[in-house]
């Protein structure tokens, strides 16, 4: 697997905005709060573990550590799109009960870092919206464009991640940390 990795470093964030991962399921755009982001990874299969979560594609080997993968369109109840050459595991990591916790989202396609001014973000709609309240920080504007930020605690937290984290798979600790 070939895989990005990001950098601590900011430069060039505009005073009171906030950087984005942007990416697709298919012709929507989502974004995600770049300080999870541990790195990308061009998809390159998964291991399916039996007695998973409908949502939980599988694991991947991370250096040795074996990393469960959130295909997301099965998290916010779509149909998955086709794997293609754009398909790629955004590593993230995110708190839990229990401490630090790494997973994989498995995306369409990743587009580009975003910085989003806090004034151009709206809070997410109480109903109308196609992905539940819960999962999303709020909504972007970009280039007259929506972006729905999703708010990564809530998408893999609940039963999957408590399903997860009990059986010990991929604590935080376990995964290296990228070098700045």
């Amino acid at each position: 697997m070939s895989s990005l990795a990001l950098s601590d470093a900011q430069p060039g964030v505009a005073a009171g905005s906030t950087q984005y991962l942007s990416f697709m399921l298919g012709q929507e755009m989502f974004a995600i709060g770049i300080l999870a982001v541990r790195e990308i990874l061009e998809f390159a299969g998964v291991t399916p573990v039996p007695q998973m979560p409908a949502c939980i594609s599988g694991v991947i080997n991370l250096r040795g550590t074996a990393v469960p993968v959130l295909d997301l369109a099965r998290r916010l109840e779509r149909v998955p799109g086709p794997i293609s050459k754009r398909t790629c595991i955004i590593v993230v990591e995110i708190t839990s009960a229990d401490g630090p916790f790494v997973i994989g989202i498995l995306v369409d396609a990743v587009n580009a870092v975003l910085d989003i001014a806090a004034s151009e973000i709206e809070p997410p709609p109480t109903f109308g919206a196609q992905v539940r309240a819960e999962m999303l920080q709020g909504i972007g504007k970009v280039q007259g464009r929506f972006v729905l930020l999703l708010n990564v605690q809530h998408v893999v937290s609940g039963s999957d991640l408590a399903l997860l984290a009990s059986d010990g798979v991929a604590p935080a600790d376990a995964v290296p940390a990228l070098s700045a």
